[in-house]
């Protein structure tokens, strides 16, 4: 449904009966200048594997602006309200039982009322597409549920073709939908699968849309993957929101050329990172908001039947909040067996952190560099990273380890990392953070932080900064 008032139009998408409503809130937009407004209902995410709650998810696309109420359908008083990240700048009107603010632009934002973050209200307002055409030529038009006739039918398709999946509920037989190369998948606002997809030894996937993978009904050990891509080459994933998936929202290995553009996930089980990369190159993970509960964005050498180093990844432009374990986290993973893996020239810029909550000292780290299994972790940047007040947690972690839970040796070190333009909002739950080799082999050398701020203030020492330098490290400096 389109609704327009002068140069701003609004976009809205059903939500199928029978996909789980949260009803915490009620929600409404309109094109900025228009007088009625338009209910939008919410999804049921769930958050915080610790202890999960249900919170609430809504997205919609626009053009020019467009303005959001949320009122409440029980007794409320509202007395705050943060919409998050605070980087946007978005400043809502608040009345007792009425909260109003305005878009101008795309944005993935959580709005916090009462300083409550496990009932929260989660929105992603886009740009409006211009969807493929379904009645053009080479098309498979998806207008049922998908079934075991339709994997065969996709791998007979001639190369280039578009399968297009209408609004609805479509469960996917066999709970894997095993994806052929040379293919595009379009999920049209309002189609919702039911199930994971697959990408094997394949290549040339564009996965797309405004549809959504639902996997809450997934029991935790299925280990079901949103999306999982092995030994595979240029795919790019953009747009689609997973809700709930019991093991990792996408899952790279050995893939190389990969693009994982704006999407948004939610999880809340042990071990549903968000993106989990093992053996990869010349991968860009580049906007959207990660919810997970384990790691939100990892980077592994080798692990399974996945082997060789990692370099060459980019992930920017994003939001980021870790229920449990880290933000971002590079190096556990490798080729023991050997002599480790290289994982190298990695790139962390313009991100968000709005949560990091983790309470095992082992795992602590918004920004953690971990190497065991031999690996060697060098030439990483992390710039203009700004990190908002966390439950608890330390800053940084850069550590080389021998984790008995993962790692049957300790990393080989860490060299060449720089940060540069760290914003830190102190909160109570910060620990202090930690640099440190292992040994006088495996040691943590050239660490350099720049231009770091902490509550808006520039950092002078590392004292300042909260970080404490351990033994077995060279030349780490704070200008």
């Amino acid at each position: 449904m389109v609704f327009e008032h002068s140069d701003n139009k609004l976009q809205l998408y059903p939500i199928p009966a029978g996909i789980p409503v949260q009803e915490d809130y009620i929600l409404r937009v309109r094109p900025a200048g228009a007088a009625e407004w338009q209910e939008l209902k919410t999804y049921r995410v769930k958050v915080d594997m610790h202890d999960v709650r249900l919170a609430s998810m809504a997205y919609f696309d626009f053009a020019g602006k467009v303005e959001v109420e949320i009122t409440f359908p029980r007794f409320y008083t509202v007395y705050r309200v943060d919409i998050r990240p605070l980087s946007l700048g978005i400043q809502p009107v608040i009345e007792p039982k009425r909260v109003t603010f305005m878009l101008d632009r795309p944005v993935n934002i959580s709005v916090e009322i009462n300083k409550d973050r496990f009932h929260n209200l989660h929105l992603f307002a886009g740009a409006i597409e211009e969807p493929p055409d379904k009645n053009g030529e080479n098309v498979l038009v998806v207008r049922g549920g998908l079934g075991d006739s339709l994997n065969p039918e996709l791998e007979r398709m001639p190369e280039g073709w578009t399968v297009y999946v209408e609004p609805g509920v479509h469960y996917i037989g066999e709970c894997i939908w095993r994806l052929p190369s040379h293919t595009n998948i379009y999920l049209e606002g309002g189609a919702v699968l039911i199930g994971g997809l697959a990408l094997e030894n394949g290549e040339d996937l564009h996965i797309s849309g405004r549809g959504i993978l639902y996997l809450a009904d997934f029991h935790r050990f299925s280990s079901i993957n949103g999306i999982r891509l092995n030994h595979s080459r240029n795919v790019t994933i953009e747009n689609l929101i997973f809700i709930n998936p019991p093991h990792y929202t996408v899952s790279l290995g050995q893939c190389e050329d990969v693009i994982i553009r704006n999407i948004k996930s939610f999880s809340c089980e042990g071990w549903s990172d968000g993106v989990d990369m093992m053996s990869c190159r010349d991968v860009l993970v580049e906007g959207g908001f990660l919810r997970t509960s384990d790691d939100c964005v990892a980077i592994y050498g080798s692990r399974w039947d996945n082997f060789g180093d990692s370099r060459n990844v980019t992930v920017r432009d994003i939001a980021l909040w870790a229920d449990v374990a880290h933000p971002l986290m590079i190096g556990t993973h490798g080729d023991h067996q050997r002599n480790g893996d290289i994982i190298e020239n990695i790139t962390f810029e313009n991100i968000d952190i709005l949560e990091h909550h983790e309470f095992q000292s082992g795992y602590l780290g918004a920004m953690a560099i971990n190497p065991g299994d031999k690996n060697l972790v060098r030439n990483v940047v992390y710039k203009n990273i700004r990190i908002e007040p966390f439950e608890h947690g330390k800053i940084l972690d850069f550590q080389v380890k021998w984790n008995k839970d993962y790692n049957p040796a300790p990393g080989r070190g860490i060299e060449q990392i720089v940060l540069e333009d760290i914003q830190v909002m102190s909160g109570d739950g910060e620990e202090p953070s930690v640099v440190s080799g292992y040994s006088e082999e495996f040691k943590v050398r050239d660490v350099l932080i720049r231009d770091m701020t902490r509550d808006g203030k520039p950092v002078h020492s590392l004292e300042d900064a909260n970080v404490h330098i351990g033994p077995f490290t060279e030349n780490i400096q704070l200008e």
